[in-house]
């Protein structure tokens, strides 16, 4: 299993839970700089090429790259808190194609979130949800936007589980 995560803005995968990641598969976690690459999404297409991911997996800004990245190869995606319906900087995507949908979009929002609102994604999706796509969405109510260890832990466990995939 080959596993694509993406940080968010100013943030990196911790050891702790790459170590979560590494009991399903090979991690790459690129090193990001959003604010002054716009052309982030060129680049996951030239690491996909290379190593052609199984999934993809982000937080908040990272999350945002993975749904579109995901709708772009066809992929699953398992989204933390991702920032959807706004960002703070600019990046170049592409138009998604309705025939590459992510056959299953996985998302884990924070119900405390005061950087991405749960109430503002969900709307969203309501507004822009893929018919070929099945989705998931856990809402921890005392969640807030930076995603906790046991988290983390649960709701990995549980994308892998509905691919039918364990450790």
């Amino acid at each position: 299993m080959k596993i694509l995560y993406l940080h968010g803005l100013e943030s990196k995968l911790s050891d702790v839970k790459r170590q979560v990641l590494e009991n399903f598969g090979q991690v790459t976690a690129p090193d990001m700089d959003y604010y002054n690459n716009p052309k982030i999404f060129e680049m996951l297409t030239l690491l996909q090429n290379k190593h052609n991911f199984d999934v993809v997996i982000g937080s908040s800004m990272g999350g945002f790259m993975s749904y579109y990245f995901a709708n772009t190869v066809k992929c699953p995606a398992l989204l933390f808190n991702p920032a959807l319906q706004q960002t703070k900087v600019v990046q170049n995507i592409p138009a998604i194609n309705p025939t590459n949908a992510s056959p299953i979009l996985h998302f884990a929002l924070g119900g405390l979130d005061d950087v991405v609102s749960a109430n503002d994604t969900l709307k969203w999706l309501s507004q822009n949800r893929a018919a070929t796509t099945d989705y998931k969405i856990s809402l921890h109510k005392d969640l807030k936007h930076q995603i906790k260890y046991d988290i983390f832990k649960s709701e990995i466990e549980e994308f892998f589980r509905q691919l039918n995939l364990r450790p």
